[in-house]
């Protein structure tokens, strides 16, 4: 086991928004593979039931042995003590996974009946620290608690955007619960990045009409207003285009970094990427 070196920088990023549809998990793992391809030692964390991530590196949902269930629940009584290693798993694309399953579900309701249960993962993840250079954790579409431990076990926060006008709403409600984990669960959650995506050729087709909408209502550019808006919340806002290799890549198991690391989208998420890596 690598020791960890006194001084030595590592950072956890989440990836969150209470929506589905955003590109959450999309933009984690194509970020995590720039990251990997750049040399650094990146471990993906799958905190959402619904496993996209894990299935999005390759790897079948309920396939492994051990997922982030059984971290969650080794802390109550009648289930086995998994170390956190024991649940990590290598990918094809060279990113290590602690992966989900549907199991995952059954966890939050346990979580509710300890007192330090939004640092259930970031203890987990301690026992690995000195292993890793880039932790990125994927959350749920939700508000509960498996959002919170992603949060609270993060140094640095993403929050994922649909381009239409509507993705204002979810910042006021990101900044709502992140104030709400600085006060309740004593975190601070730095919302760093934000990346505007247009997630399928179709939402990209509708981002097109709202665009020449919006054009017609408010010839300033609501659109530009939109980011503009953005901008106050986050350090830094970036838009990604749409690419029909982002989902060609999916179905293959490896991020875009791996597949078409020079498509438009690709291009987006590695300058991103290079922008994380100073946060190490």
């Amino acid at each position: 086991m690598r020791i960890l070196i006194r001084g030595e920088r590592i950072s956890r990023i989440a990836f969150a928004h209470h929506k589905g549809g955003t590109g959450k998990t999309t933009s984690c793992l194509n970020i995590a593979g720039y990251l990997q391809a750049s040399g650094r030692r990146v471990l993906v964390v799958d905190c959402d039931p619904q496993a996209n991530a894990t299935s999005g590196l390759g790897i079948v949902p309920g396939s492994t042995e051990k997922t982030v269930y059984d971290l969650f629940m080794r802390r109550f009584d009648g289930y086995p003590d998994v170390s956190t290693g024991e649940a990590v798993v290598q990918t094809a694309s060279g990113i290590d996974l602690l992966p989900s399953s549907l199991d995952l579900v059954g966890a939050e309701p346990y979580l509710y009946t300890i007192d330090d249960r939004a640092s259930v993962l970031k203890g987990a993840l301690d026992e690995i620290a000195g292993l890793y250079d880039m932790v990125l954790i994927d959350t749920p579409p939700s508000m509960g608690q498996l959002v919170i431990n992603g949060l609270v076990a993060a140094d640095h926060a993403i929050v994922t955007l649909d381009p239409g006008v509507f993705s204002l709403g979810g910042v006021s409600t990101m900044k709502t619960i992140f104030q709400d984990i600085q006060t309740c669960a004593g975190g601070t959650v730095r919302p760093e990045i934000a990346i505007i995506g247009p997630g399928s050729r179709e939402s990209a087709a509708r981002k097109g009409f709202f665009s020449s909408f919006f054009h017609r209502l408010f010839p300033s550019g609501e659109p530009d207003g939109i980011e503009a808006e953005v901008a106050k919340t986050f350090l830094r806002v970036e838009k990604v285009p749409y690419s029909p290799e982002i989902p060609m890549a999916q179905k293959e198991g490896v991020p875009i970094s791996h597949y078409a690391p020079a498509c438009p989208a690709g291009r987006v998420y590695r300058n991103i990427a290079a922008f994380v890596e100073g946060w190490n």
